[in-house]
């Protein structure tokens, strides 16, 4: 009967202790937060696009088409906000959570289309040279001396203002790393290492990498921060047009520019998706370590056929087996590497599956389901070392 109430309490630690819901007052915030954003870029987005219309210019068109992918990431990150709400299903057992992954591929192919067409007609302009800027377009107002700078003087009021809805006060995380803070997280993952090795539910240990800042709002705020950059740019080529009409070739120059700063910030979102979609390991999670801390669980001889994959950008799981030593408890080692991989890892989609060991696990390869470096590697890490071999050079 005792044990009977030790396995109940434990499950129930398990289930309740370590997998608690997240509040949804900070869901609420980030939609806010994003829905504010995507009001301000799309009238920035919009104002964009009729005066590089008006003006002919491409590079406040690019510009536009920056902002473009801007708007369409704010509004998958509420999609995506709106659908984790939905339950898992017999159908979607996983729940929609990589829908946020789809629209995000969908997105990226979108700008890459765009930004195409608009370095195309900028090849066309440097080509025949048919350079058709006519800056007095941009002056509504007709008393500033650079119409450029009446167009996007509201530009950057409303960049500002976007900088500071997204803004998150504290990152929860350090950025610089310096030598004391280096040394206090050792001794914090030493100490945390130490309650899972005695047994411990280790609950308040905390969380790896992780803080309660909403990711997508943050990736926003760098997006808004890149656009402030280009829009300085676009400023500084209308002064030199408006000033010198006959370097109009730094107009399409500006494209090409621009262009490619929109590719590369699409590529890493592109990448991320790619990562998802193939069920690889989360860049954030280092898979020895994880390996390492589930041995160091009392009662934990070996594991083995670990897996972990992203469902999504921020949402992680993972399955593996753990052979047991002679007399460990079953429910207290699944309870410790639950709580473990939640708080350390933020993993909560777990699949823990409990046996006896056996001394073949330590050698078969189909156990460990990891590829040996390749050659290739060996010789890349040979050549970084200056040629000197280690222990574990090209075996």
């Amino acid at each position: 009967m005792e044990s009977l109430k030790k396995v109940n309490s434990l499950q129930e630690a398990v289930h309740c202790g370590c997998h608690e819901k997240v509040p949804d007052v900070t869901s609420k915030k980030a939609r806010n937060k994003l829905i504010i954003a995507c009001i301000l870029a799309l009238f920035f987005m919009i104002g964009e696009i009729v005066g590089g219309y008006l003006s002919q210019s491409l590079a406040i068109l690019t510009d536009a088409a920056h902002m473009l992918s801007d708007f369409a990431s704010f509004l998958i990150s509420l999609f995506a906000i709106w659908v984790a709400t939905r339950k898992p299903s017999k159908r979607m057992s996983f729940g929609w959570h990589r829908a946020e992954v789809l629209g995000a591929v969908v997105s990226v192919l979108i700008i890459w289309v765009v930004t195409g067409v608009l370095v195309y007609e900028a090849i066309k302009r440097c080509i025949y040279r048919n350079f058709e800027i006519e800056a007095n377009k941009f002056d509504c107002f007709h008393y500033f001396t650079c119409p450029s700078l009446v167009f996007l003087s509201p530009s950057f009021i409303l960049l500002y203002s976007m900088m500071s809805v997204l803004h998150q006060r504290g990152h929860g995380h350090s950025h610089g790393g310096g030598g004391h803070e280096r040394k206090r997280r050792e001794v914090e993952e030493g100490e945390e290492r130490g309650r899972w090795r005695e047994g411990g539910s280790g609950r308040t240990a905390k969380k790896k990498g992780l803080h309660n800042k909403n990711i997508n709002v943050h990736a926003a705020f760098i997006h808004v921060v890149g656009d402030l950059i280009q829009s300085i740019g676009i400023v500084i080529a209308g002064y030199i047009i408006w000033f010198k009409p006959e370097w109009k070739l730094v107009d399409p120059i500006c494209t090409f520019l621009f262009s490619i700063l929109v590719l590369f910030s699409t590529i890493n979102i592109l990448k991320d998706t790619l990562r998802v979609l193939m069920e690889g390991t989360p860049k954030h999670i280092d898979y020895e370590a994880v390996k390492a801390d589930l041995v160091d669980i009392d009662g934990v001889k070996h594991a083995h056929s670990l897996k972990i994959w992203s469902l999504t950008l921020n949402k992680t799981a993972l399955a593996v087996h753990l052979a047991l030593e002679p007399g460990a408890d079953n429910q207290t080692v699944l309870e410790n590497a639950s709580c473990m991989l939640k708080e350390r890892y933020g993993i909560s989609q777990t699949t823990l599956q409990v046996e006896a060991f056996q001394p073949t696990m330590e050698d078969c390869l189909t156990c460990q389901n990891v590829a040996p470096p390749s050659r290739l590697k060996s010789l890349f890490k040979l050549a970084r070392n200056g040629g000197r071999r280690g222990p574990s050079s090209l075996m």
